[in-house]
């Protein structure tokens, strides 16, 4: 007997229907052994910067195509977010648009100011302009900040697997630190650390997650407030180069999805390497499903 799924959004099983009934279109993106080329230009491609706001008209970063800042009640503790044209309290938020901005010319850039003065901030405006974020639809959010927070965790981990599972990409920066924190630490995003080689176009898959992927974030030039650039190290700026290139396979294949995403950086990282498969003699076969 066939069952119909009472709940929008949730299909339990596929009792009554069959391929036709569930048919998907997609792109099937770069292939095994393509190499580290990374296709496209981010045209087409929204990119929420969540951070300290990006400074207008900087001419290492360009064209901000909105501005929002989270306010919070000082009596309430409410959060709400509201359209700003204050630009960027420190510089951080500015020196992960222009990484982006580099990676991915095309792309439009949106600004979530969630950082205060000398990189202030509290895990539940973070929580609330990553929110905001992801119910806006944009197709990337780079968050270079975590919390240590643990009761932030719980929502953080569920807002990233709402984030997944609808089309929102967010990539997020390891701590600098070996503690934990969040919500780098979750699979439903792509989380970044940095490495120290020369090439600034390279990026590399780690073996050994949580941290799935390294990018250039070691003595980096970015550009900074009042027009200015600097040289700097931390894995935050590696994150933006991440999400650039994410904004590049996502103008080249727009039917992709988080997933996918994360198999073409797999794909195109600098150090996975394709031999031939691994075969198993013969009697050494077995089948564990029934242990």
């Amino acid at each position: 007997m066939a069952t119909t799924d009472t709940t929008p959004g949730l299909t339990w099983s596929l009792r009554g229907r069959g391929p036709q009934d569930v048919a998907v279109l997609a792109d099937p993106g770069p292939g095994p052994g393509d190499g580290v080329a990374v296709p496209g230009t981010g045209r087409g491609v929204r990119v929420c910067v969540v951070d300290s706001g990006v400074e207008r008209d900087h001419p290492g970063v360009g064209p901000v195509d909105g501005s929002w800042v989270v306010v919070k009640d000082p009596e309430t503790g409410g959060t709400e977010v509201r359209a700003t044209s204050t630009g960027d309290s420190c510089g951080h938020g500015t020196a992960c648009a222009g990484i982006i901005r580099r990676t991915a010319p095309e792309c439009e850039l949106h600004s979530v100011r969630v950082l205060g003065e000398r990189f202030s901030g509290t895990g539940d405006v973070l929580l609330a302009g990553l929110r905001w974020a992801v119910e806006q639809g944009f197709d990337v959010v780079n968050l270079s900040l975590s919390t240590t927070r643990a009761r932030f965790a719980e929502e953080l981990h569920a807002l990233a697997d709402h984030a997944y599972f609808n089309r929102t990409v967010v990539v997020a920066s390891a701590h600098n630190s070996p503690v934990e924190s969040y919500p780098w630490r979750f699979a439903s995003v792509i989380s970044v650390g940095s490495h120290q080689e020369e090439s600034p176009d390279m990026h590399l898959y780690n073996p050994d997650p949580p941290v799935e992927f390294f990018a250039p974030g070691q003595n980096v030039t970015v550009p900074w407030l009042g027009g200015t650039s600097i040289r700097t190290t931390g894995n935050s700026f590696a994150t933006p180069y991440i999400s650039g290139l994410c904004a590049r396979l996502l103008s080249a294949h727009p039917r992709m999805t988080a997933f996918q995403l994360k198999n073409a950086l797999y794909l195109s990282a600098a150090n996975v390497r394709f031999g031939p498969r691994l075969s198993i003699p013969a009697g050494e076969a077995c089948d564990d499903s029934e242990n």
